[in-house]
């Protein structure tokens, strides 16, 4: 632990040989990210891509690089799904060039997971490969998309089809920002943080029922635990499997096969991704039981948990064969046969690549 002005600040290690980095978490983090961060006061000039509901933060993050005399370009992003795509990055490489960047210039990602994705692939790609660095403003992507390296843009026919490993340099979460974050916005994230307790922490998940009451009234004393602990969880996982050839990364999708369908045929924007999560990780508890591979108690603990952070547990009604045309593109998917993380107990999944299109059918009716 480090401290700065009066606050801890807890440390978790990405350990990746030489693309090892820090992530921070803490408050009062975002005036100070060159002194935290020794390896962000080289870079020469920062390209900082943020959307438009964070400029203050952004500005705020700006100034602390200014003071070190160095340059800042500074980027608006609509906010919205819908930016992640091929024409927003186009704009973003035309304003790089702009601004004389080369390769000493480091593309700052402050905002959600729709800006650390965009920017991140936009980082991985220009010239091929500039310096990225994390700071994400939203609950969700403080514990999921701002760590571990995958970066990219959505395509008609899937979410996150076009995309690159490109691991930031430092990632700073600064939990004073979720102050002003939008309820429906908090609770999407807290979708993913129940997704490390089922898929490798069942202390966590507890913790979480436990204390669900003060999660939701955003109390830092959590936040903090529960940020660290996730963040810890998937920097294991990564560190293990980066680019995702030992299949254990894999785990990480656990619900995400169903919740990207969704998403993809609803329409990007209309359920946030921990929205379509929570929705999707019932659906696969739905055919663990199924399979007879978990007992009814675990899923209904979780259906509950869910509840509890007023989450959504049934699906959309949508076309089945439409939400399994989208699963067969699944990352996950070889030659278009459908792979699932499924849960085999609280704290443990694996992947299997023996569900049925018909199995999938069967629980994409409305749970009760």
């Amino acid at each position: 632990m480090t401290q700065t002005s009066n606050n801890t600040i807890d440390k978790v290690r990405v350990n990746l040989g030489p693309r090892s980095y820090d992530i921070l978490i803490g408050q009062g983090l975002l005036a100070n990210l060159p002194s935290l961060f020794s390896n962000v006061g080289k870079a020469t000039a920062i390209f900082a891509v943020c959307d438009e509901h964070v400029q203050a933060q952004a500005s705020l993050v700006a100034k602390g690089f200014q003071n070190q005399n160095i340059n800042v370009t500074h980027v608006v992003v609509p906010s919205g799904e819908n930016q992640k795509c091929l024409d927003s990055a186009a704009k973003l490489y035309d304003q790089l060039v702009d601004s004389h960047a080369d390769r000493k210039t480091m593309v700052l990602a402050l905002g959600g997971g729709v800006i650390g994705d965009l920017a991140g692939f936009v980082a991985a790609t220009f010239n091929r490969g500039l310096n990225l660095f994390m700071v994400p403003t939203t609950l969700l992507s403080m514990v999921d998309s701002s760590v571990g390296g995958k970066v990219g843009i959505n395509h008609p026919k899937g979410k996150n089809l076009i995309g690159a490993f490109h691991q930031p340099v430092g990632v700073a979460i600064d939990i004073d920002v979720l102050k002003s974050l939008p309820d429906r916005e908090y609770r999407s994230g807290l979708a993913e943080i129940v997704k490390y307790g089922m898929i490798m922490d069942a202390d966590l998940f507890s913790f979480l029922e436990s204390n669900a009451a003060g999660i939701l009234a955003r109390k830092p004393e959590l936040l903090i635990k529960i940020i660290r602990r996730s963040c810890e969880c998937k920097a294991q996982i990564v560190s293990q499997d980066e680019r995702e050839e030992t299949g254990l990364r894999a785990i990480l999708n656990f619900g995400h096969t169903f919740a990207h369908a969704f998403e993809t045929i609803g329409g990007y924007g209309k359920w946030l991704h921990g929205e379509a999560v929570a929705a999707g990780m019932v659906c696969a508890n739905k055919v663990s039981l199924n399979r007879g591979l978990i007992d009814e108690s675990i899923a209904n603990r979780m259906v509950a948990l869910l509840k509890a952070f007023k989450l959504p547990t049934d699906p959309p009604e949508l076309s089945s064969a439409a939400l399994l045309e989208v699963m067969r593109n699944d990352k996950k998917s070889v030659r278009g046969s459908l792979r699932f993380i499924l849960a085999t107990k609280l704290g443990a999944v694996s992947l299997f690549d023996d569900v049925t299109e018909e199995n999938v059918k069967g629980v994409l009716s409305p749970l009760n």
